[in-house]
């Protein structure tokens, strides 16, 4: 799903970038995802299996990604996506209770 199509779709969708964008949906799941660079066709199937999986923003977070390695951006994609990026400042506030 396209970032234009998860909105006009689901207007609370969230997205976010590092440099990865994740599209996030209203109960946290993958709703789309697009990757550009290096290892980019190896790296979308996380991605691919967490939306086939129904897998929530947050079972993406708890899931290792080793550091220093090109995964760890889509885990810091979603970071991001839920207001808390540990290597990027964070762009907004979400007002979502948990």
């Amino acid at each position: 799903m396209t970032e234009a199509e998860a909105k006009e779709k689901y207007p609370e969708a969230r997205v976010e970038r590092f440099p990865t964008k994740v599209i996030i949906g209203r109960y946290d799941e993958i709703l789309g995802a697009h990757i550009i660079g290096p290892d980019a066709t190896n790296l979308i199937s996380e991605y691919s299996v967490a939306m086939r999986s129904e897998l929530t923003a947050d079972e993406i977070i708890e899931t290792i990604h080793p550091h220093p390695t090109l995964s760890e951006g889509l885990r810091e994609a979603t970071l991001a996506a839920e207001g808390r990026p540990i290597h990027i400042p964070p762009k907004q506030k979400l007002a979502r209770t948990r």
